[in-house]
């Protein structure tokens, strides 16, 4: 299994730029909650190790990196919420809360290493956009370790206030106890009305 490594901030470096940062988001694709977005730069002479895709790695990884990445490097983390994710679409809102992320960054990167295929349209910085961003770059699976942290926690948070659909475990994903939840309690105000599944609930003939 290939690791993330500091190629392409390397390749950045060698191009003149010097605080590169490394964008990623998470919470596409859950019923409920926000998406987050995380900006990480990294100090190069201090990368932790074991970085990677937080999706491969456990919880206390993920945490006991989180330490790490917060003490040697720069980081921000940025939210669209439910309300943003219905009126602009989920792939717009995650753009937002990326440029959000970017912008709470001081100083400012010069250069941004984007995760996905698409650089959002309001960042002006040099950027690039690179798919499974999250396994190759080291910078970009920081901010994909700092995100899913940032988000989990706010579904934990949210799980207490709207027992019984799961949150703290799932997410806000639709696992069986959330749709059940959904079919059984209702949709409650952390649910996104534009996904299929909260819709057709809340518009049932």
């Amino acid at each position: 299994m290939t690791k993330p490594d500091y190629c392409l901030e390397d390749a950045a470096l060698a191009k003149g730029y010097l605080r590169i940062a490394g964008v990623d988001e998470v919470g596409r694709g859950p019923l409920a909650g926000p998406v987050t977005a995380a900006a990480v730069v990294l100090d190069i002479s201090a990368i932790p190790e074991g970085l990677n895709d937080s999706k491969k790695l456990s919880l206390k990884k993920r945490e006991a990196l989180e330490g790490k990445i917060l003490t040697a490097g720069q980081v921000s983390v940025a939210h669209a919420s439910v309300e943003e994710i219905d009126s602009l679409n989920i792939l717009r809102a995650s753009h937002l809360a990326m440029e959000r992320a970017v912008a709470a960054l001081d100083p400012a990167p010069d250069y941004l290493l984007i995760d996905g295929n698409l650089i959002p349209k309001k960042l002006r910085l040099p950027a690039e956009a690179v798919v499974k961003g999250d396994a190759k770059s080291v910078s970009i699976a920081a901010a994909s370790i700092i995100a899913k942290l940032a988000r989990d926690r706010v579904m934990v948070d949210l799980a207490q206030q709207f027992p019984g659909y799961g949150w703290e475990k799932n997410a806000g994903y639709p696992s069986k106890q959330h749709r059940a939840a959904l079919v059984d309690l209702g949709v409650t105000p952390h649910h996104r009305r534009s996904f299929r599944p909260v819709h057709n609930i809340l518009y049932q003939e």
